[in-house]
C-alpha cells in the first residue's frame, strides 16, 4: 500500500469530501523541508514550481518510502497528520550540502528542487536551517499553453503567493492528485496560474468531484480553509 492511502479518501476525485487533520497526536510538529535552487540568475518561477510538484511527489513514490524501507516510518507519520512544509532557498555550496541529506532532487526547465526526508521541525539539520525562507519571489513568467499529455496544477493566481508558499502548495498538490489516481511514478506536472474566470470553473469541478484541490490550513499567507490549487 502507498504511503499516500491516507490522502486518498479525503481529498480523492468523487468523494467531495473536505478533510479536517486534527492536531498532531503525539505534539511534534513534523514538515518536509523543500530547497530551492536560486542561483543568480535564477531559474524561472513556473519551472521552480514544476520541480517543486515533481520532488515533493517523488519522496513520498522513493522505494525506501514503502513498508519495508528505510523512509517510510518518517513519511508515515508526516502523511498521515498536518502535511506541513517548508520551502528554502539555496544557491551555491549551500545547495550542494543539501544534496548529502535524505531526500529527492526534481529538475524541470533549468530548476531543481530537493525534497528532504519529513521530520519534526525542531531537529532540522543545522544545514538547512540556515538556509533563508523568505526572500523567495520571482518575477511571473509565461509558460504558454500546458503539454495535452501532463497533469495540470492550478495555482489560485488571485492569492499572489511567493514561491516558497506555492512551491509547498503545489508539492501538497501533486501528493493529493497521485493518491486519488494511485498513482505510483511520478509524472511530469504543468504548473500554471488560474484567473477568475478559469478558477470558478474548476472550483465548479472540485464540487462535482471532477478534481481535487488543495485547502490550505492557513498557517502562512492565506486564510485557513483557503483553497490554493486544483488539479482536474
Amino acid at each position: 500500500m502507498s504511503v499516500l492511502a491516507p490522502l486518498a479518501a479525503p481529498y480523492g476525485i468523487g468523494t467531495g469530501a473536505r478533510v479536517v487533520v486534527p492536531p498532531e497526536p503525539d505534539g511534534v510538529v513534523r514538515a518536509m523541508p523543500m530547497v530551492l535552487r536560486l542561483e543568480r540568475p535564477p531559474a524561472q518561477r513556473t519551472a521552480v514550481l514544476e520541480a517543486a510538484a515533481a520532488a515533493a511527489l517523488a519522496v513520498c513514490l522513493d522505494p525506501r518510502a514503502r513498508p519495508e524501507g528505510e523512509w517510510h516510518e518518517a513519511v508515515e507519520l508526516w502523511v498521515a497528520n498536518r502535511i506541513r512544509k517548508i520551502a528554502r532557498r539555496a544557491r551555491g555550496t549551500h545547495w550542494d550540502a543539501v544534496q548529502a541529506l535524505p531526500g529527492v532532487t526534481c529538475a524541470v526547465g533549468g530548476a531543481e528542487v530537493r525534497a528532504l526526508l519529513p521530520g519534526p521541525v525542531e531537529e532540522v539539520p543545522r544545514v538547512v536551517a540556515r538556509l533563508q525562507i523568505g526572500g523567495t519571489d520571482l518575477e511571473p513568467d509565461e509558460p504558454g499553453a500546458p503539454p495535452p499529455d501532463e497533469p495540470v496544477i492550478w495555482v489560485n493566481a488571485a492569492l499572489e503567493m511567493t514561491v516558497g508558499k506555492a512551491a509547498a502548495q503545489v508539492g501538497h498538490a501533486s501528493m493529493v492528485f497521485a493518491a486519488a489516481r494511485g498513482l505510483v511514478d511520478v509524472p511530469a506536472f504543468a504548473v500554471r496560474d488560474a484567473g477568475a474566470d478559469r478558477w470558478a470553473a474548476l472550483c465548479a469541478a472540485v464540487e462535482r468531484g471532477e478534481a481535487v484541490a488543495v485547502r490550505d490550513a492557513g498557517f502562512t499567507e492565506v486564510a485557513p480553509g483557503t483553497i490554493t490549487c486544483i488539479v482536474p
